[in-house]
């Protein structure tokens, strides 16, 4: 063993034979459990904004699957529902946050239809039909409805702008989710042995 290595075996958590430092009390399965869990959920995060990727459901089930397996050195059970209910508030506003916006923008009843008709048509249609979708139901809607063609255009961007409102908090109730987690698998991490 070089002076190095024997300096640093007297240090707790190093592994001479292996010249690798490790935190005390955690083992590799943990830490590449946890390091799984993150990239999982940083794909549920780009699934806020893509489509066909299910956001907030994969970092919610992630967690979940993270304390199925790990137990109590996982997130904590009242994390755990409130990780729950921030989903639950996500999918809330990234479904309601378009028929709002259609709404506040002039729409009637059958512009908040078109416009929840045309976002689910537009899924099948990549990311040019998700923008697109919730615009042209509600305009084609207002327009069957009788309304002239500047009212139901403007009912339409209204879908649009509120999908896109949606997004954004449907983006940080995420992000609040991941830290959430984090924070809570760092704290119930157990202590160093001494």
């Amino acid at each position: 063993m070089d002076s190095r290595a024997a300096r640093l075996s007297g240090r707790a958590g190093f592994d001479a034979g292996r010249g690798l430092a490790r935190v005390p009390g955690v083992t590799w399965e943990q830490i590449i459990g946890f390091a799984l869990a993150l990239l999982f959920m940083l794909v549920g995060l780009a699934g806020c904004v893509l489509p066909g990727i299910p956001g907030t459901p994969l970092v919610l089930l992630t967690a979940i699957g993270h304390r199925l397996y790990f137990g109590d050195a996982s997130v904590g059970n009242w994390s755990l529902a409130f990780l729950a209910g921030l989903a639950a508030l996500a999918m809330g506003l990234d479904y309601l946050a378009g028929l709002l916006g259609a709404k506040k923008m002039g729409a009637t009843w059958r512009g908040v239809v078109g416009a929840a008709l045309g976002a689910v048509v537009g899924i099948f249609l990549g990311p040019l039909g998700i923008l697109a979708g919730p615009f042209v139901g509600a305009t084609l809607l207002e327009l069957v409805g009788g309304r002239r063609f500047q009212e139901s255009a403007r009912a339409g961007a209204g879908a649009v702008v509120g999908m896109l409102l949606g997004a954004v908090g449907k983006v940080a109730c995420c992000v609040a989710m991941i830290a959430l987690f984090a924070v809570s698998v760092l704290w119930n991490t157990p202590a160093p042995v001494p």
